[in-house]
């Protein structure tokens, strides 16, 4: 509980602003960021319908999935409903806590995601470099395990920066010049030193995602030798391809997870109302993207769907 001094140093709620320089187009821009979001919502619900329905695919790799399906509608569902109130309805205000609250799940959401793609990269390495002992290896209990790891480091990692920031005093202003609380930018609003705040949330962020993309990376140039050696083209293309998917979900992550997280410290010449939209396409497009990607890639889910569809079980 914060005392009151401390209580009296913050504001009862925070502007958002939306998209700064699109505020006639605000509207409508909202149309597709909405479809984006239904569709995020309904496939990824569908993947976590599917796998825990069909025996068959309680296996490593889906269940991982199943992980990064839950995170992904817990991203986008943290932001995406206020981002159109903002932009459809002008509900700019958002109260003190719950801006909090939003930047506490963003990052800790984004920190599992980050994990989970990590733990997958190293399923694809386990599975392409030693078949026989995949399933020895990767037991179920290891990946519940994993699972449990990449979010209590999620939460541990976070905790501090939100926890230090409810401490400090903010200044008369209180408008954040985008669509949801993001650290940096509720950061900007407080009246007093943030060294520490700014220093730890940098050597958070490289650490935990730097050793993650350190992980894929050698995980990747792994199955690559690996792949490289197989006999015949037909057996390197089909290791190509259970990978592929994977590789599309990192990028289309980490691309604009990156960018945002660079140009919030660094991207000072970068016009806002681009560093505004990639930093709304980073919490809608991966979980918009990625049970389309694993639907049409992963043929076991591909004809699952297919089934339903056509009303046959």
């Amino acid at each position: 509980m914060l005392t009151s001094a401390n209580s009296s140093s913050h504001p009862a709620s925070f502007i958002l602003l939306g998209i700064p320089g699109l505020e006639n187009s605000q509207f409508w821009i909202a149309f597709p960021f909405c479809v984006m979001y239904l569709v995020a919502v309904v496939g990824n619900i569908i993947i976590l319908h599917i796998i825990r329905t069909d025996h068959t695919l309680h296996e490593p790799m889906y269940l991982f999935l199943a992980m990064l399906a839950i995170t992904d509608l817990v991203l986008s569902s943290s932001t995406q409903p206020k981002m159109l109130a903002i932009l459809w309805f002008h509900a700019h205000e958002i109260e003190y806590h719950a801006c909090l609250i939003q930047m506490f799940f963003i990052h800790a959401f984004s920190s599992v995601e980050s994990g989970i793609l990590m733990a997958m990269a190293l399923d694809r390495y386990v599975a392409i470099c030693f078949p026989l002992r995949h399933s020895s290896i990767l037991t179920t209990a290891v990946v519940v395990k994993l699972g449990a790891v990449v979010m209590v480091r999620g939460l541990l990692w976070v905790s501090p920066f939100c926890f230090m920031v409810s401490r400090m005093p903010f200044c008369p202003n209180k408008v954040i010049p985008q669509s949801y609380c993001e650290h940096m930018a509720v950061l900007k609003l407080v009246c007093a030193d943030t060294r520490v705040n700014r220093v730890y949330g940098l050597f958070g962020a490289f650490s935990v995602v730097g050793f993650d993309i350190i992980v894929i990376g050698i995980s990747y140039v792994m199955i690559l030798r690996a792949v490289l050696r197989l006999p015949s083209g037909e057996a390197r293309l089909k290791a190509f391809g259970t990978c592929a998917s994977h590789i599309c979900v990192i990028l289309a992550f980490y691309i604009p997870a990156l960018f945002t997280f660079l140009t919030h410290r660094f991207g000072h010449h970068v016009p806002r109302v681009v560093h505004i939209m990639f930093a709304n396409v980073y919490l809608l497009v991966p979980p918009m993207l990625n049970p389309i990607i694993y639907g049409v890639r992963t043929k076991q889910i591909r004809d699952r769907v297919i089934r339903a569809c056509c009303g046959k079980d």
